[in-house]
């Protein structure tokens, strides 16, 4: 067998990337666990415990086009999106997931050497991408109430950056990112990407000013409110000049006919999938009340569909080995910032009370 050395042709960048840290699928969780698939109780991934619209089954069940390829320009769905956002479909492109929406962004603007800067922690998609493209990632870390701290953000800016990623409500913090902020940073010229994926849940928006605003993006995604993470369905609002340069790098048929349908199907539901996000919210606050009670845990304030919870010193690495043992996945982190953090997402009633029963045999 002929062997070639793969390393050599390989882009060198790329030999040894940082990955990103994916979540293990519940076959697997529940192998660790020693327990049955339907024991699992994953709060890990910021899911929706409520699946997603029941039209959503109808559009796949019914749906004839699976033999055809879908259309290139989004023509359908960024029409339902813009009626949804208010704001012209223009304005709107999709993407398979808001993970992809990063990675067209990136590959637009980054070329090896270039900058992305990242107000840390943050959701580690940004960096990874930019990685991947080739870019340098610059951390300016929040402040100690993990706040974005616009001045340093502003300093850090030289020549070589391009994209500043500010994510609103933040994941893992929870924090929403003023409009004062947000305009602050536009006034450095680069672009602006303001990830809204948990917008439904918080009500906070800066989409409004994407008119404005050229170098303003704004990404957003159906896989938490509308319950779509397994179709990946995202997109983003930004200017109708910058839609058409994605247009033009994107695979022609990057969203599938599934995923399409998903989606047209989820905004002729939004009551309903709405009131799910209440009911979410809901259970975000019930869990903050009791884990404040514990008295060993202490809650941050969020505006997402989950809460970032500080342990005693060195504890989070237990607590989260014991709640894995129970069943119980939540999500921890490589940050040294976050070693005595997990984050845990807020699931159904019935969730939040075997969580609670189990944090309170540990601790």
């Amino acid at each position: 067998m002929k062997r070639v050395d793969l390393k050599r042709l390989l882009r060198p960048h790329l030999v040894k990337v940082q990955t990103y840290d994916a979540l293990d699928p519940l076959e697997v969780l529940a192998k660790k666990a020693g327990i049955d698939l339907d024991k699992v109780i994953r709060l890990n991934g910021n899911e929706n415990p409520y699946t997603c619209s029941p039209k959503v089954f109808d559009a796949l069940a019914n749906n004839t086009s699976y033999h055809i390829y879908p259309d290139s320009r989004q023509r359908k769905m960024r029409e339902a999106l813009a009626k949804y956002t208010g704001i012209g479909p223009e304005h709107i492109i999709v993407g398979s997931g808001s993970d992809e929406i990063i990675d067209f962004l990136l590959r637009l603007f980054l070329e090896p050497g270039d900058k992305i800067l990242d107000s840390t922690p943050t959701f580690g998609m940004y960096s990874f991408t930019a990685r991947v493209c080739g870019g340098d990632v610059v951390s300016v870390p929040r402040d100690e109430l993990f706040e974005i701290d616009v001045e340093a953000v502003r300093e850090a800016t030289d020549s070589k950056t391009k994209v500043v990623f500010v994510t609103s409500p933040n994941n893992p913090t929870g924090n929403l990112a003023t409009e004062a902020q947000v305009k602050a940073l536009l006034e450095t010229d680069i672009v602006v990407a303001v990830d809204e994926t948990y917008y439904e849940f918080s009500g906070a928006t800066v989409a409004h000013l994407v008119p404005e605003y050229s170098n303003l993006v704004v990404m957003r995604t159906l896989s938490k409110w509308a319950g779509l993470a397994g179709l990946r369905v995202g997109y983003a609002i930004m200017s109708p000049e910058l839609v058409e340069h994605i247009i033009d790098i994107k695979p022609p048929y990057n969203i599938n006919v599934a995923a399409e349908a998903a989606l047209l199907a989820s905004l002729e539901d939004v009551p309903f999938l709405l009131r799910n996000v209440q009911l979410i919210v809901k259970e975000r606050q019930r869990l903050f009340s009791i884990l404040k009670d514990i008295g060993s845990v202490v809650p941050w304030p969020s505006a997402g569909n989950f809460l970032l919870c500080q342990f005693p010193q060195g504890n989070a690495r237990s607590v989260n080995e014991g709640l894995a043992r129970r069943g119980i996945f939540v999500r921890n982190f490589s940050d040294p910032r976050l070693k005595d953090f997990l984050r845990i997402t807020a699931g159904k009633p019935e969730q939040t009370d075997a969580l609670v029963r189990a944090l309170e045999e540990i601790l």
